[in-house]
C-alpha cells in the first residue's frame, strides 16, 4: 500500500500519527528529513530491523528518496510481522513539491 504526502500529511496532524521511518543512507537523511522519522538505512537494514521490533503492530509509513528502497524495505519487514506499512509515494522528493517546499528537493 502507498500513501500520498497530501495523505500523509492530514495524518500527522491527526491525534494518532504514523511512526516515519526514513531508509535513506545517513548523509540524505542528515541534508533533509520528515520531521520525527527514524532512520534505518537500508544499506544497513537486516542489521537493525529489531530495534523496530515495538513498531510491529503501528502504522508506520516508510519513505525514501523516490520510493524504491522504501519498497523493497517494505518487502523485507512484511515476513517480520509487520502488517501496517505504507510507503510515501514519490518519497520525500514529491513531499517537497506537494507539501513543503521548504524541504530541499537533491
Amino acid at each position: 500500500m502507498t500513501i500520498s504526502p497530501a495523505e500523509l500529511a492530514a495524518q500527522l496532524n491527526s491525534e494518532n500519527p504514523p511512526r516515519l521511518l526514513d531508509v535513506r543512507e545517513a548523509e540524505e537523511h542528515a541534508f533533509c528529513a520528515l520531521p520525527n522519522s527514524r532512520l534505518v538505512p537500508l544499506s544497513e537494514f537486516l542489521e537493525h530491523v529489531e530495534e523496530l521490533a515495538d513498531w510491529r503492530d503501528q502504522d508506520v509509513v516508510v519513505y525514501c528518496h523516490h520510493g524504491v528502497r522504501s519498497a523493497h524495505a517494505i518487502a523485507l519487514l512484511r515476513p517480520l510481522g509487520f502488517t501496517r506499512l505504507r510507503n510515501l509515494s514519490g518519497g520525500i522528493d514529491r513531499w517537497s513539491l506537494e507539501v513543503d517546499p521548504a524541504v530541499p528537493r537533491y
